[in-house]
């Protein structure tokens, strides 16, 4: 019985990645509470469980006193003395319970709390593990689908790849293997709960770390990305070494480096852009594809004009405005585009406001002018 219980211990601890010592704390806790629950709660039981030898020892200790008030937690000197020679009072002695004294109720209370240690054991093993690798990849295999949600295998525990986190359109089967950023871990009452994303700009980001070599290395800095899952992804990039262009080190050669990742994405369009400290280049180059004429920027109001040619304008605000609205998120400016016909317009029509008020100023300036001269004669 002895050398099956290590055996199971051990097999718990290489199973779920647990460390022995937990483990056999968990039992020693569990035979504990069968103890107290079949001999009373106020009783002094210890359990201990030799780790080499798996031998379990249940001793209920109790204070040596001259006069025994509570006969649950103290003993009598004479009483002692039959145990002990050398007993004196203040002494602590212990007597060993047999564990068929426990009985079949006892042990049934000891399979369930057993059970629900080593479960917390797990739970604790699982949340220090992942908790280091929030924000990382991981791989793992479909285990199947619960309301909408994916079920992922990671090896260790089982992950959560919820429906607000998948990319649109996306499906999966069981066993297919998937790529996913980890997201979050979740402590609850119930369990610990790996939460996994694909919809995160993040994943873009570390995928891009992952294909592109000056990325791992942080030659090349990702300085910005946004994302709408499925559609669009937009990022700005940067060197630190002047010898590496950001662009073309992500895009790689023919474009392997990036199609890489658009095939990760199931099609998902990437403009990738070099980042830059002047706000009218940034935003130039974040409304890509787009051929962008002038740039009007209010530094205040941290808000920009932006002229394209009337061929360019739907392209610059992208359908349904996803690309302008996905460059204003990228900058971190407001955008506003107008074609070059309707530029020309508004510029001829505040020419037409600037010259009509410029006359009326020199009407204006003529007629104070002959007022002023006027009074001088009549003086």
């Amino acid at each position: 019985m002895n050398r099956e219980l290590i055996a199971v211990i051990d097999e718990i601890g290489r199973q779920k990645g647990i460390d022995k010592a937990r483990v056999i704390g968990a039992i020693e806790s569990a035979l504990q509470t069968a103890a107290k629950k079949r001999f009373g709660q106020a009783e002094n039981i210890q359990v201990e469980i030799d780790p080499k030898t798996g031998e379990i020892s249940v001793v209920s200790k109790k204070i040596i006193v001259d006069t025994v008030a509570n006969p649950k937690a103290e003993i009598s000197l004479k009483e002692a003395r039959e145990y002990d020679e050398g007993a004196e009072v203040g002494d602590e002695i212990g007597s060993l319970i047999e564990m068929d004294e426990l009985g079949r109720i006892a042990a049934q209370t000891a399979k369930q709390v057993i059970f629900q240690k080593v479960r917390e054991a797990e739970w604790e093993a699982v949340q220090k593990e992942y908790s280091t690798r929030q924000g990382d990849l991981v791989n793992g295999i479909i285990l199947g689908m619960e309301r909408r949600n994916f079920l992922v295998d990671l090896g260790k525990t089982e992950a959560i790849l919820p429906i607000q986190e998948q990319i649109p359109r996306e499906t999966y089967r069981r066993g297919d293997r998937v790529k996913a950023l980890l997201l979050e871990v979740r402590r609850t009452p119930k369990d610990v709960q790996v939460i996994l994303s694909r919809s995160h700009p993040q994943f873009v980001a570390k995928m891009f770390e992952l294909e592109v070599p000056e990325v791992g290395e942080k030659i090349v800095e990702i300085k910005s990305i946004v994302r709408e899952p499925g559609d669009r992804t937009k990022i700005a990039v940067s060197s630190r070494d002047k010898a590496v262009d950001p662009v073309g080190a992500c895009v790689g050669i023919k474009g392997s480096r990036v199609q890489a990742v658009v095939r990760e994405l199931r099609g998902e369009k990437i403009d990738i852009i070099t980042w830059t400290q002047d706000p009218r280049v940034f935003i130039a180059e974040a409304l890509n594809p787009a051929t962008i004429e002038k740039v009007g920027i209010d530094e205040e109001k941290k808000s920009a004009l932006v002229v394209v040619a009337d061929s360019q304008l739907s392209l610059a605000i992208g359908k349904n405005g996803q690309n302008v609205r996905l460059a204003a998120r990228l900058t971190g400016w407001k955008i506003d585009i107008i074609s070059a016909t309707e530029y020309e317009k508004e510029k001829a029509e505040r020419d037409r406001d600037i010259k009509a008020a410029l006359a009326e100023e020199t009407e204006a300036q003529r007629q104070q002018d002959e007022a002023r001269a006027a009074a001088q004669q009549a003086e």
